[in-house]
């Protein structure tokens, strides 16, 4: 049985850090391509990163980079997502994904940027 499980979301202050972390059983993370997504409630799931299996690539979507960093631990079956200087409009319920010809997500961690 596959299972992702995404841990790390937290009430936090404008400017603050977190590291998401989405913990994988059942795959292997370096065979699939890694992505984190986010959503907020009446909206449409939204793309943050992307961490390619193949050559690792990363993608970051516009509202993240150079604040967001995507990382994958092979010893620990584990992807990683930093985020430093964050902003109320990052507020979401953050959800892993892993994909390699079948899709796999995680149940999401909720993450709320708030002073």
């Amino acid at each position: 049985q596959v299972r992702l499980v995404e841990s790390g979301g937290a009430l936090i202050q404008p400017g603050g850090s977190l590291r998401l972390s989405c913990a994988a059983s059942g795959i292997t993370l370096d065979s699939h391509t890694v992505a984190w997504f986010r959503q907020v409630a009446g909206k449409e799931r939204e793309g943050v990163s992307c961490l390619s299996c193949c050559d690792g690539d990363t993608y970051y979507g516009d509202s993240v980079k150079g604040r967001f960093t995507i990382s994958r631990d092979d010893a620990k079956n584990t992807a990683y997502l930093q985020m430093n200087d964050l902003k109320p409009e990052d507020t979401a319920v953050y959800y892993c994904n892993a994909f390699h010809f079948l899709d796999f997500w995680g149940q999401g961690t909720q993450v709320t940027v708030s002073s």
